[in-house]
C-alpha cells in the first residue's frame, strides 16, 4: 500500500466537523476502496477552545489556514471556510502553489475565481475537486463531468437553494406570506439572520454558474447570470399556479440557445406533473436534458453537515485513488468564453398577474396591448370584486382586482414592452407580477 493521504481541514464548522467524523467512521471502508489510508493530520480554525465533539489528539492545529496549506504536514487541503475572497482564496491559492491537492465546498470561490484556480491546479498537476459546492449531497458535478461525456447537454436546471424551496413549499401548503415563512425558516436555522444571499437568488446563481461551465464547456461566468429572488411572490400567485396546474419554484436554468447560453435564476412555474415539482421542503433537485439519456433528474439533500460531508469525502476518496481530472471536465485552455444572452431575448411562456381597476374595457385594453406586440394569450382569468354589486349594479366596483394572463411563447422584451404600454394607459393599480413558465 502506498503512503497515507494526509489531510489538512481548513474550517471546523458544521461541515468540517462532519467530514472529520465521517473519515474516522468510514476509515476501513475508505482504505479498502482507495488502497490508501486517509488521515486528518492538521486542522485550521479561529477558535481552539470551542467544543466540537471531535477527537483531535495527534492532529496539529494551525491558526492560519494558508500556513497549514504551505506546510509539510498535509498532502491535500480541504477548504471549508467559505467566501469568494479573503482567507478561503488565500488558502486554496497557497495549497495549489505548494503542489497540494485541493478539495473545496466553496461555491462562491469557484463562481468568481474558478477559471484561474483550475489553471493553477493544472499547472501544478493536482486536483481541484468541488462536488460539495453544488447541491450538497447530490453528485451532480460527477454526473456532468464524468457520467455524461457522450452527451450533448441542451439544458440544466434545478432547485439549488433549500431555504427558498422551504419557504415556497410552506407558502403553498399553508397559505402563509413570504415574510411569515422566512421568519420560521430563520427560527429553524434554514435561513441566515440576513437572508438576502439566499432569498434574492445569489446563492443559486453561484451554483448555476458552476453547472453551466460543466454542462457547456464555458468559462465560469457568475456575472452573466440574470438573477431574481422570491421576495415578491405572493400567496395569490401560488393559488393561481395551483389552479392552472403549476407549482412555483426558484430555479436556476442554463440553456443552450441560438444566441448563446442563457443563465437565469428566477421564480418559475413548473408543471405539477414534472419530477422537479414534487420536490418540497429543503430538498434540492437538478434536471439535465441531454441528447442520449433524455431527461435525468437527481434529487437529494442540498445542505447540512452529513450530506455536504458525503460529497467532500467522495472527492477525498478520488484524490486518494490518484484521480486527477481537469476541474471543469476539460483543460481550462479549451473552455470557451461564455456568450451572455440578455434576459430581454429569453423566449418562453409567462404568467402575468396584473392588479387592475375593476371597470369595463380593462381586460380588452390589456389584450390589445399584448396583441400589438404579437403576444398570444393562452388564458386570461379575472377575479371579480365580490362586493361590486353593492357599488355598481353592473357588477363593476372600480376597485383593484387581479387579472391573470398566461401567454404562449413570447420574448421577454415583448412582454416588458407590453406591460409598459399597459401601465402608460393607466390600467394598473400596482406593479405587475411576472413569473416565467418552464415547460417540460
Amino acid at each position: 500500500m502506498t503512503h497515507s493521504l494526509r489531510l489538512g481541514v481548513a474550517g471546523l464548522g458544521t461541515v468540517g466537523a462532519a467530514v472529520i467524523r465521517m473519515i474516522a467512521r468510514r476509515a476501513d471502508a475508505l482504505t479498502a476502496a482507495t488502497g490508501r489510508e486517509i488521515r486528518v493530520t492538521a486542522v485550521a480554525a479561529r477558535d481552539r477552545n470551542r467544543d466540537r465533539g471531535l477527537d483531535l489528539a495527534g492532529v496539529r492545529w494551525f491558526d492560519d489556514a494558508a500556513e497549514m496549506a504551505r506546510s509539510g504536514e498535509v498532502d491535500c487541503v480541504v477548504e471549508l471556510i467559505g467566501g469568494a475572497e479573503g482567507k478561503a482564496k488565500e488558502t486554496v491559492e497557497a495549497a495549489l502553489a505548494a503542489g497540494k491537492q485541493v478539495v473545496t465546498a466553496n461555491k462562491a470561490l469557484l463562481a468568481h475565481h474558478g477559471a484561474a484556480l483550475a489553471r493553477a491546479a493544472e499547472g501544478a498537476g493536482v486536483a481541484l475537486a468541488f462536488e460539495a459546492s453544488v447541491a450538497g449531497g447530490i453528485p451532480v458535478v460527477k454526473a456532468l463531468r464524468e457520467g455524461l461525456p457522450g452527451n450533448a447537454v441542451a439544458r440544466v436546471y434545478g432547485i439549488l437553494n433549500g431555504t427558498c424551496n422551504y419557504i415556497l413549499s410552506r407558502m403553498e401548503r399553508e397559505g402563509l406570506t413570504f415574510e411569515a415563512c422566512l421568519k420560521d425558516a430563520q427560527a429553524l436555522g434554514y435561513a441566515e439572520a440576513d437572508p438576502t444571499f439566499d432569498v434574492e437568488g445569489f446563492d443559486t446563481a453561484h451554483k448555476l454558474a458552476i453547472l453551466t461551465s460543466l454542462a457547456f464547456g464555458t468559462t465560469v461566468d457568475a456575472e452573466g447570470v440574470s438573477v431574481e429572488g422570491i421576495s415578491r411572490v405572493q400567496p395569490l400567485d401560488l393559488r393561481m399556479a395551483d389552479e392552472l396546474g403549476y407549482r412555483i419554484k426558484l430555479l436556476g436554468v442554463a440553456q443552450a440557445t441560438e444566441a448563446g447560453i442563457e443563465q437565469r435564476v428566477h421564480p418559475t412555474m413548473v408543471p405539477k406533473s414534472s419530477a422537479i415539482a414534487q420536490v418540497m421542503g429543503v430538498t434540492n433537485a437538478v434536471t439535465i436534458d441531454a441528447d442520449a439519456v433524455g431527461e435525468l433528474t437527481l434529487i437529494g439533500p442540498g445542505a447540512g453537515g452529513e450530506a455536504t460531508a458525503s460529497a467532500v469525502v467522495a472527492d477525498i476518496a478520488d484524490v486518494a485513488s490518484g484521480l486527477v481530472r481537469p476541474a471543469f471536465g476539460r483543460p481550462s485552455a479549451t473552455l470557451r468564453p461564455s456568450s451572455r444572452v440578455e434576459m430581454q431575448r429569453h423566449e418562453g411562456g409567462y404568467y402575468i398577474r396584473l392588479t387592475v381597476h375593476d371597470r369595463p374595457g380593462v381586460a380588452a385594453g390589456v389584450a390589445t396591448r399584448m396583441a400589438e406586440r404579437a403576444i398570444s394569450l393562452e388564458s386570461i382569468l379575472q377575479r371579480r370584486d365580490e362586493s361590486a354589486a353593492v357599488d355598481d349594479p353592473r357588477g363593476r366596483s372600480g376597485r383593484p382586482v387581479p387579472l391573470v394572463l398566461i401567454t404562449y411563447a413570447a420574448t421577454e422584451g415583448a412582454i416588458r414592452a407590453a406591460l409598459d404600454a399597459i401601465a402608460a394607459d393607466g390600467l394598473l393599480a400596482e406593479s405587475p407580477q411576472l413569473i416565467r413558465i418552464e415547460r417540460e
